[in-house]
Order: structure tokens, then C-alpha cells, then sequence
């Protein structure tokens, strides 16, 4: 650590997440020296990070865990003891997109932010570095800084730094050990300075200080929407090439990967598909296009929102799709969906587009039968439930889940993949076909399987953005 700057013991999270967890528990890992606690209003999901049963699926994650958990890092339901205990606080709480009142359907929602800082400065009783780690919309940290400085006393003081995550699900644990970068944004005073330096010190322990980037709040703040919105936008632009190469007779893979080979554009994210899903892509694009619109700046809001308006119409294009192809009904028809989390790797199913997709299998009557390695069947029966998707009873009619892929492709007229897991590129599927009706349909929205093979068996095969 570097002299001068105060050495921290104790890191307490609020918020035992997706991002919480994992990343607080490297911390604790390559930070032996420094007490992590992780607490969470959820008894149920603090009681689950202390068994053997994680409450999120991640490589790697478990490992972590339990190289950790009761040395110099603990779970626990007692907020108000992590928080009195804590030199530095990560605030990791959710952020929903609004579904109400002003700004529904874009905004964020901060209730729970607003919520966990408030708690913060009643139930502190010591000088705390409070630190955004919540994917917030720009300048979220200047009303957090302002209920901090209006429970501030003369003994107690509060920084408030931005510490923005770039997790990718499934890759999570290999990200938060090896970043790209790490950024800390902090008011540019000598306060806010020395804040920063404290969370710099921490994660030096194990990142090398050329990666550890020191900037103003607000441009923290924005470099996290800016991110996930230029990621996005690059996967929309892949998938709205994918429809002129399907009408068109070109390859999507081909032209994406001589794009990829033009070093000022790069390979990443160049993979088209039926959609891009997870929690942050279209949540943190919808922010961007309402706080361009708060601005005053509606070219850029359209410019932006046009991005989710692609990722949508992919979604639609490709269920109606495998509906054209089984002669323009799916009515009473058996669909196989391989798949349903939002990609590979993760047991997190938030935005996936498998939830629109069979959104609309249902709504057509067709019968859908649903296999996923990781995603539980609770899981899959809330995503369907919920009220924009389809009703309790529809589910039951229409929806059977299955635990292996086999059984879930036996009897049914397609097989959709919507999820691009490992298993699903090396099944026997000559043995899928033999028992599936005929003709047999395989709709491969992922860009995973071996068409020729697939042909030569005698599937009849569709492949986002290549030509029947």
C-alpha cells in the first residue's frame, strides 16, 4: 500500500447479488488481511451463501467462496452491524427499470439505493467511504452525496465514490481477477482524492496500478452506460445484418468474421443471435435514452433507443420464423426450447430472450417443452407467469419443463435453441431425430450446431441470418 493513506480492515456490501457476491467475495479472496462482510434484508439468500447450495450459478464463484467464508468473509442478514463495523461500503443493491410514474418503462428505479443510503447515514456512528457499485444512471452518487452530508455530524464524515462493475456473466470470476480496467470516480477534492486512493489500495493488492483508473464521478458514472450501450449496439448491428444476409443468400458468421478482421472494429461481440438479454443491456441503454431526453436531446434518445427497438424486432422475427416454417401454425404443435437462460454460463434468466419467444409460442397454443441445465423450474414458471407473459393457467397448459434434453426433444415437431450451452453443440442428434415427428424442425438461434450434419441426418434446419 502506498504511504500516506490509511489501511483499510473492514469492507462491508449491501447487497448479496449477482454483483455483490462475487464481487466482494474476490476481495475477500486476494485480500486476506481484509474483513469482508456481505448483507442482505433477504434471510433466504444469506442463508443460501452460507450453505453448500449458492444462491447464483457462476464458474468459479463456489470455489471462492469456500476458500473464504468464515475466515475474512461472511454473510449475514444484520445490516446494521456491517455497516457500524466498515471502513469502506459498497452499495450493491438492485436497480430496476421504473414501472410506474415518471420515466416508466426507462428510468431507473433508485428506491433501493435511496433506501440503503439512508439506512447508511442513520446507523453510522464513524467517518464511512461510501461507494457506488449499483449500475446507476449519471450523477446518482450527487443525491446520495446529498442525504450523506445532511446526516453528516462534526465526528462523522462521508465520501462517496463510483465504482461502476463490468462483469460478463458466465466469465464473472476470471473478470474481477484479471480486469480490463477498474474505474473510480470521485469528486475532485482533497477528500474525495484520498477516498479514491483508499479503494485504490485495496484492489491494488492484486491488479496492477496501470489498471486502476482514477476520474471524476460523473464521468464513472457514464463510462458504465456507455459501455453496455456501445456493446449493445454492436450485437444489434451484427443481428440487423442477419436479416439482409438471410434474404440476401450471404452468411452472418462470414461477414461478421471479415469485419471482425478489420483491427479498428475487432471480432467481439460480432456474433449474431436471437438477442441480447441479462440484466444490464437494455435497462442501462433505457437510462441512457431517458437522461437524453431529461437534456433535451431527442436525437440522441431515438439514436439509443433504437438499439432495444432492434433487439426486440429479433426476438419477434425469429419466433415468427418457426412459426412460418411449420406451415404457418403452431397451434397444438410440441416445440422443444434448448434453453433458457439469457447465454451460457449463468443460471440468470433477466431479459433473456427465451422469456419473449415462448412468450409467443404460448400465445399461438402451441405446446412448449423446456429444458435448461442451470435455470430451476421456479425460476422458469415466474419468468412465464408474470403478467406480461402469460397466466398461471396458461403456463399449465402449455408449458412442461424437462430435466434432460433428450426427454424434453422426445415427440415434438422443433427443437428451438436459445441458449448457447456447451451440451447443446454435442448431443446425439441422431438419436434426438429418431425420436421427434417428422418432418423434424431445428431452429438454431445461437449459431451453435453443425447444419450439414444436422441436414444429412434429415433434420430440417433454419439458422439465424443465413438463407433456408
Amino acid at each position: 500500500m502506498m504511504m500516506g493513506t490509511t489501511p483499510t480492515t473492514k469492507i462491508c456490501c449491501l447487497g448479496a447479488g449477482y454483483v455483490g457476491g462475487p464481487t466482494c467475495a474476490v476481495i475477500a479472496f486476494k485480500c486476506p488481511n481484509v474483513q469482508v462482510t456481505i448483507v442482505d434484508l433477504n434471510a433466504e439468500r444469506i442463508a443460501a451463501w452460507n450453505s453448500d447450495e449458492l444462491p447464483i450459478f457462476e464458474p468459479g464463484l463456489e470455489e471462492v467462496v469456500k476458500a473464504c467464508r468464515g475466515k475474512n468473509l461472511f454473510f449475514s442478514a444484520d445490516v446494521d452491524k456491517g455497516i457500524l463495523e466498515a471502513d469502506l461500503i459498497f452499495v450493491s443493491v438492485n436497480t430496476p427499470t421504473k414501472k410506474a410514474g415518471v420515466g416508466a418503462g426507462f428510468a431507473a428505479d433508485l428506491a433501493y439505493v435511496e433506501s440503503a443510503t439512508r439506512r447508511i447515514a442513520r446507523v453510522a456512528t464513524s467517518s464511512k467511504i461510501v461507494i457506488e457499485k449499483s449500475t446507476v444512471p449519471c450523477r446518482t452518487a450527487e443525491s446520495m452525496r446529498a442525504i450523506l452530508d445532511a446526516n453528516a455530524r462534526d465526528d462523522i464524515h462521508f465520501d462517496i465514490l463510483s465504482n461502476p462493475e463490468f462483469l460478463a456473466e458466465g466469465t464473472a470470476i476470471p473478470d474481477l481477477m484479471q480486469p480490463d480496467r477498474v474505474l473510480i470516480g470521485s469528486l475532485q477534492t482533497p477528500e474525495g482524492k484520498a477516498a479514491q486512493q483508499r479503494l485504490a489500495d485495496v484492489y491494488a493488492q492484486w491488479i496492477p496500478r496501470e489498471r486502476i483508473i482514477t476520474m471524476g464521478l460523473w464521468s464513472s458514472e457514464l463510462s458504465k452506460l456507455a459501455a453496455n450501450a456501445l456493446l449493445a449496439q454492436r450485437i444489434s448491428s451484427v443481428n440487423a445484418l442477419s436479416a439482409i444476409c438471410e434474404a440476401t443468400g450471404a452468411d452472418v458468421d462470414e461477414v461478421a468474421y471479415a469485419c471482425g478482421l478489420d483491427t479498428r472494429i475487432g471480432s467481439k461481440f460480432l456474433k449474431s443471435s436471437v438477442g441480447f438479454g441479462g440484466s444490464c443491456f437494455r435497462k442501462d441503454i433505457l437510462n441512457l435514452v431517458y437522461l437524453s431526453e431529461s437534456l433535451h436531446l431527442p436525437e440522441v434518445a431515438a439514436y439509443w433507443k433504437q438499439v432495444v427497438t432492434m433487439n426486440e424486432y429479433q426476438k419477434s422475427r425469429f419466433a415468427e420464423l418457426v412459426i412460418r416454417r411449420l406451415f404457418n401454425t403452431i397451434t397444438d404443435k410440441h416445440i422443444a426450447v434448448f434453453g433458457f437462460a439469457f447465454k451460457k454460463d449463468t443460471g440468470d434468466t433477466r431479459e433473456s430472450p427465451a422469456i419473449a419467444v415462448v412468450k409467443q409460442f404460448i400465445k399461438e397454443k402451441a405446446n412448449v417443452h423446456i429444458y435448461d441445465p442451470k435455470v430451476d423450474d421456479a425460476q422458469i414458471e415466474m419468468d412465464l407467469t408474470d403478467p406480461d407473459v402469460a397466466t398461471p393457467a396458461q403456463f399449465k397448459k402449455h408449458v412442461t419443463i424437462h430435466h434432460d434434453a433428450y426427454e424434453c426433444a422426445s415427440s415434438v415437431d422443433a427443437i428451438v435453441v436459445l441458449t448457447e450451452w456447451d451440451e447443446f453443440r454435442t448431443l446425439d442428434y441422431g438419436k434426438v431425430y429418431g425420436r421427434m415427428n417428422k418432418p423434424a424442425f431445428i431452429f438454431d438461434g445461437r449459431l451453435i450446431l453443425d447444419t450439414k450434419k444436422l441436414r444429412e441426418i434429415g433434420f430440417q434446419v433454419e439458422v439465424i441470418g443465413r438463407q433456408a
